[in-house]
C-alpha cells in the first residue's frame, strides 16, 4: 500500500519536470510565458525557440509520462494504481507545485501515459489529431478532439474501467486547460501551427 502511494507521488514528481522550461533556461532564459500562447508546452516551445526545441520538449514531456507508467507496470501494480499513476503524471505537468501550480496543457504527457495503457484507443485518437492538424492546422483543436476521443475509444475497445476512468479525467483536464484556445477558435483568432 505504501509503495503504491510512493509510486503515485513519484509520478506526480515526474510530471512536474517541464522540458519546455528547461530548454528555455538553456537557451538563455527565453520567457515562454511572455511569448505566443504563454504556455510551457511543445507547441509554444516550437513557436518561441524553433521546431527542433519543440520536438525535444514534446519527447521529454511524453517520456516522463511513459516512464512513470512503465515503473508502475514493472512494479506489478494493480490496474487501479497504474491508472492513478497515469493521472498523477498528467496532474504534475498541469499543476507543478514549484510554479504556483501553473503548468502546461498536458497533451504530450497524456500521450506518454496512454502509450502503454491504452495503445489502440491512442492510435484512433492520434489519427483524428493528425487529420485535424493537416486539414485545419490547429494543434489545439486536434489536441482537444483527441483527448475527448480517448475515453470513448477506451469503452469501444473494452479497456479496463480504471484506465477508461483515468482517460476521462485526463480528457476533462485537457479540455479545461484549453478553454482559452476554445474561445479563440470560436472567435477565429487561434494561431495556426503552419
Amino acid at each position: 500500500m505504501l509503495s503504491d502511494l510512493i509510486l503515485v507521488i513519484l509520478a506526480y514528481g515526474f510530471g512536474t519536470v517541464s522540458f519546455g522550461l528547461i530548454l528555455a533556461r538553456l537557451k538563455g532564459g527565453v520567457d515562454l510565458r511572455g511569448q505566443g500562447s504563454g504556455n510551457i508546452g511543445a507547441t509554444n516551445v516550437a513557436r518561441a525557440m524553433g521546431k527542433r526545441a519543440g520536438l525535444i520538449a514534446l519527447f521529454g514531456d511524453c517520456a516522463k509520462g511513459l516512464v512513470a507508467v512503465l515503473l508502475a507496470q514493472a512494479w506489478g501494480s494493480s490496474v487501479w494504481i497504474i491508472a492513478a499513476v497515469a493521472t498523477a503524471a498528467v496532474l504534475g505537468h498541469l499543476f507543478p507545485w514549484y510554479a504556483g501550480f501553473r503548468g502546461g496543457k498536458g497533451v504530450a504527457t497524456a500521450l506518454g501515459v496512454f502509450i502503454p495503457t491504452l495503445p489502440l484507443p491512442l492510435l484512433g485518437a492520434l489519427i483524428a489529431f493528425i487529420a485535424v492538424v493537416l486539414v485545419w492546422r490547429y494543434v489545439s483543436a486536434g489536441s482537444i478532439l483527441a483527448a475527448m476521443l480517448m475515453p470513448i475509444l477506451a469503452v469501444v475497445f473494452d479497456r479496463p474501467l480504471p484506465l477508461t476512468f483515468s482517460a476521462a479525467i485526463i480528457a476533462i483536464l485537457i479540455v479545461i486547460k484549453h478553454r482559452s484556445n476554445l474561445q479563440r477558435l470560436f472567435q477565429g483568432r487561434e494561431s495556426k501551427f503552419f
